[in-house]
């Protein structure tokens, strides 16, 4: 399972670069919460779903590019969730910090995390006991979080958090490394970076695959109350995670 939907991502992933390198994209336009959104967004969205459907037809499919009837979907125990490309603002500012995100939750908990980076063909992805790093299809290793004296702080490049700077000014010794989209999880499971605060919104999709790639590698992701986020599909909620920090310790 896990390697079909590692090399799921990678299609996904190769025909997003095809759209990056393209003169100009079909269409952009942006959603009621101000977030952007283009063709390639939809169209990775298209190549997933409908190759997860041929893969597990019985298991729901959650996406951000896809609409929903909270009330019909709240009792999903089992389903995808899948972020086609999460960091589009940064796809559009062409500095290849984007993602294509994939991960099966089970009973609210992620259980397999895909992460791809088209841009360097970088692949993270775990089965919620171990994590792996593969460059280019075929170089692999797995993957551990680390400690450091001076630890590296990754926040959002393109979200800031107004709590962030107090949170800072708890820390004595810090590294700031600004970066977008799910990378942030990435670097923390393989020990470039130690620390990812988040007080802002994020959704589901956003986190997951993330989530159980650090977990996986020794890390751990909890919300600011100590508890580990919560995927199981609320009306009340819609698809909104609190504010978390991950950590490698």
């Amino acid at each position: 399972m896990l390697k079909h939907i590692c090399q799921l991502a990678r299609d996904a992933g190769n025909h997003i670069m095809k759209l990056y390198f393209s003169k100009k994209l079909t269409y952009k336009f942006y959603k009621l919460d101000n977030t952007p959104v283009t063709n390639a967004d939809h169209e990775a969205h298209e190549i997933i779903y409908k190759k997860l459907l041929l893969i597990t037809p019985n298991i729901p499919i959650v996406s951000e590019e896809g609409f929903y009837n909270l009330k019909m979907i709240k009792g999903y125990k089992t389903y995808w969730l899948i972020d086609p490309i999460d960091g589009t603002k940064e796809f559009l500012k062409k500095n290849g910090e984007f993602t294509v995100n994939i991960s099966l939750i089970k009973n609210g908990k992620p259980t397999l995390g895909v992460i791809y980076v088209p841009f360097s063909k970088v692949l993270y992805y775990s089965d919620s006991k171990k994590s792996w790093k593969s460059i280019n299809n075929s170089y692999e290793k797995e993957i551990h979080v680390s400690n450091s004296k001076i630890p590296v702080v990754v926040i959002s490049r393109s979200h800031p958090d107004v709590e962030l700077n107090s949170y800072l000014k708890k820390l004595k010794n810090y590294k700031i490394l600004k970066i977008g989209s799910s990378l942030k999880f990435c670097l923390i499971a393989e020990g470039k970076a130690q620390i990812y605060p988040r007080f802002g919104n994020t959704n589901i999709w956003d986190t997951a695959a993330g989530s159980v790639i650090v977990s996986a590698a020794g890390g751990q992701v909890r919300t600011w109350k100590g508890k580990k986020l919560n995927y199981l599909i609320s009306t009340s909620n819609s698809f909104k995670n609190s504010g978390f920090c991950v950590l490698s310790s």
